[in-house]
């Protein structure tokens, strides 16, 4: 009758002390990128709530809804998969508050890659090159000694989080402006399309052309996408818990080829 006493006292003050993790018993609400939900949430949450010590509810939408969800309390984390910076600035074109209050947190890098059909000899190019094709610069294959194909351009439309990463930097924060554009509202849709296009070009995570058996067009210089949770200020300690959680299992688990 002593032990189940002394068990109890001890549970008390191990918890009052702070001895235990903070997060142990919570419930968080993630929502934002479905990017970052297909990458780590969707294989990897069962290990990152075990790891951490909470339950997450993950609502994948987009970046831009996930923030807006943790300004006005609907979440206590945002997963996100461009810069903050580039989001903070069409938030602030809808005139939302409190964005000076978020705070990210960066889990990992992917690389982004320009895919072909594999027809297409092209093979190389600069990023000046792939600038000038995503401006309409550049309209036909011919005109870089490969098929005498119009170039469709498949991206994610909407502010994806793959889209802002190369407007950013690749096109100064500009918009595609390709002759012949194809939006399309998933990056599963774009490596199809390209897979279908002998003329198509299309904007993805490097994982989705090596999945779908794509080439890609190497350029000089590296377009990284990055993962980050957001935070509304500091993180709580439950939050921060998650944050680690996610960085650990990332840096163990997301295949070196991403990169």
């Amino acid at each position: 009758p002593i032990k189940p006493v002394l068990a109890g006292l001890w549970l008390t003050l191990t918890t009052t002390m702070g001895w235990m993790s903070p997060a142990v018993g919570e419930t968080l609400v993630v929502q934002g990128s479905t990017t970052f939900n297909t990458r780590l949430m969707e294989p990897y949450q069962r290990a990152i709530e075990a790891m951490a010590g909470v339950s997450l509810s993950v609502i994948p939408n987009k970046s831009l809804n996930g923030l807006t969800a943790l300004i006005e309390g609907r979440a206590d984390l945002a997963m996100i998969s461009s810069p903050l910076e580039t989001e903070i600035t069409a938030m602030r074109a809808s005139n939302a508050t409190a964005i000076d209050r978020l705070k990210g947190h960066l889990i990992t890098n992917t690389r982004v890659a320009f895919a072909v059909h594999p027809s297409n000899p092209i093979r190389k190019a600069t990023l000046e090159t792939v600038r000038r094709i995503l401006l309409g610069e550049i309209n036909n294959w011919r005109e870089l000694d490969g098929p005498d194909l119009p170039i469709k351009v498949a991206f994610v439309g909407k502010a994806g989080g793959v889209t802002q990463t190369v407007q950013s930097q690749v096109l100064d924060g500009k918009a595609i402006t390709a002759a012949d554009p194809l939006p399309l509202s998933s990056a599963e849709q774009v490596v199809k399309v390209v897979a279908q296009e002998p003329g198509a070009i299309g904007l993805a995570q490097v994982r989705l052309l090596v999945e779908k058996n794509l080439p890609e067009i190497s350029t000089d210089a590296t377009i990284a996408q990055v993962l980050l949770l957001v935070t509304l200020g500091e993180p709580t300690p439950a939050a921060r818990e998650v944050i680690e959680a996610a960085r650990k299992i990332a840096s163990k688990r997301l295949a070196a080829s991403e990169f």
